[in-house]
Parts: structure tokens; sequence; C-alpha cells
């Protein structure tokens, strides 16, 4: 738990200017100007929370560090902000989804990536999903892929968490379109 001092001035703001290495060395601005030049595919991760309501509710959140770890055992992996409500549910609960977004739903993949956002429950109330039978997360309809899978292991690396998984099934339900893809700070799709 965080506690503030009341009697604490608060930070002063620093000068503009160069951007400040962390202790190893490279700036923030400087790390994600170099990595939004790495395309990557957009998932939505998703989990269902049994605790929460009478009927549970359905978590989800977009994500483009994702990728595969093992052919044998099947094992994928994703990156999960620490504290994040997603974070948080996968420490109590080991089941969770990945539908691989198709270019057409680049509304999902922003939805579930807003700041700030609004509840789950509204995120998820007009979209189309089937609850997978392996992990009782919502899978999204159009997915080019979708995955369910049981964590194996976490691991706390920096303002994130590793989820590494275990897949337990995996479909290819859509062979329309391509991926969504993230380049430079936007939405794209193959060219």
């Amino acid at each position: 738990m965080f506690q503030t001092t009341p009697s604490a001035p608060a930070p002063t703001p620093a000068p503009a200017g160069p951007a400040v290495p962390h202790a190893g060395g490279v700036s923030e601005d400087d790390f994600r100007n170099a990595l939004s030049r790495l395309a990557a595919g957009v998932v939505l991760v998703t989990a269902h929370d049994p605790e929460e309501g009478p009927r549970g509710e359905d978590v989800g959140m977009t994500a483009t560090a994702f990728m595969s770890v093992s052919l044998d055992p099947p094992l994928v992996m994703v990156s999960v902000r620490n504290g994040s409500r997603l974070d948080e549910l996968l420490e109590r609960q080991p089941l969770w989804a990945v539908s691989v977004l198709s270019e057409s739903q680049r509304t999902t993949a922003g939805r579930f990536a807003m700041k700030g956002r609004i509840s789950d429950r509204l995120l998820f109330e007009d979209m189309t999903v089937t609850h997978g039978t392996e992990s009782g997360a919502p899978l999204v309809s159009g997915a080019l892929a979708t995955l369910e899978c049981h964590t194996e292991q976490r691991v706390t690396a920096g303002d994130h968490t590793l989820v590494v998984g275990r897949v337990l099934s995996a479909t290819t339900p859509s062979t329309e379109g391509g991926p969504l893809m993230y380049f430079r700070g936007r939405y794209r799709t193959l060219e």
C-alpha cells in the first residue's frame, strides 16, 4: 500500500530539454522511439474473474508484447503492466486467453488500450465473443487465431510482469484478412 505525507512538497517538474537517461544509460524517450520501429502483432489478452459480481466479469487488455516461447511444451508469453487489472487477476487465477486480432479489428484494439478507460464490463458489452471451454475467458469473434492458456510462470521485469502460459487449446477460426500490426505508435496493416 502506498502512503503519502500531506506535508511533503510537490515535486518540481524537470526543466524542458534533453531526456534524462536512466541509471542504465538510455532515456525513456530514446528507448520508446527506437522500439517503435519494431513492428508487432496486436492481440487481445482476456480472462474471466469469477469473484467479481454474481456472474463474474470478463477482463481484457490490448497487447503487442506477445510471443511464442516453446513448441514442446507449447508456451507463449505476454507482458502485462504491474498493478493493472489483468495483472492483479492473473496473479490469483491462472487461466487466460489470447485473440490474435485481424486488420478489421482496429477498434477493438483501441478500445482495450485506452488509458483511463471505462469498466471492462462495458468494454465487452457490444462485442461478439465466445467463452473458451478450457479457460472460460472471452475469445473475440473474427480473430485470426485464439489460444487458451494456463500460467506456468510469472517473472517481474521492471514495470511489467512477463506471464508465461502453457497453451491448452489453439484454433484458427478466421482466414479472412491480414493481421493488425502496431508500428511507430499507430495501428497498421500489411500491404
